[in-house]
């Protein structure tokens, strides 16, 4: 498959290119927003929506954009991003927006997105960088979920808050605060 084909820009970030278990990126919100099937969600979805549309302004602005100001400007197109998100999930979703708490502000720094605004979007054109959005956010909801489902079913005996009967009586509670390291770990 060609390397700048559409399909392989947005298969990269879900296998060769995985931001968490290959690039050993976005650590922070993925230790912290995975210990619930339904955080990890609300994060992976909420970075992807953020990675798509800063994506899709910095690829349309590169050529506008100068070097010496070009990761400031960056962040200012994030940070705008991320307070639109905010304000959606906070007011359509509050249970959600306390979940994530401060790391959902935090995906503005997220070493993903910075990352591939730096990387990709200031040297694409929007279509593949909206791609590139696309594929790096669903791996990095696709990460987050992996690791979520084995933390809250041993640490929590439950699936998405709905308890699993026998699983339950014998949740074995460090999981959910310590075994995405070891997860982690294993796969990269």
């Amino acid at each position: 498959m060609n390397k700048n084909s559409n399909m392989s820009i947005l298969l990269r970030g879900l296998l060769l290119e995985n931001p968490v278990f290959v690039l050993i990126l976005g650590t922070c919100p993925t230790l912290a927003t995975s210990t619930t099937v339904i955080g990890a969600l609300g994060m992976g979805l909420a970075a992807t929506a953020v990675l798509i549309c800063s994506n899709a302004v910095i690829s349309l602005l590169r050529r506008f954009i100068p070097d010496t100001v070009r990761i400031p400007c960056y962040i200012v197109i994030i940070a705008g991003f991320v307070t639109i998100v905010q304000m959606i999930i906070h007011a359509f979703l509050p249970a959600l927006f306390e979940m994530l708490g401060v790391y959902l502000a935090l995906i503005t720094v997220n070493c993903i997105i910075l990352g591939r605004a730096e990387m990709f979007a200031g040297k694409n054109t929007v279509g593949k960088s909206v791609l590139d959005g696309v594929g790096m956010g669903i791996g990095f909801t696709l990460a987050l979920l992996a690791m979520a489902t084995v933390r809250e079913i041993l640490g929590n005996g439950s699936f998405a808050g709905i308890e699993i009967p026998f699983i339950s009586n014998y949740k074995i509670e460090i999981f959910t605060k310590c075994y995405s390291f070891l997860l982690l770990g294993q796969i990269t």
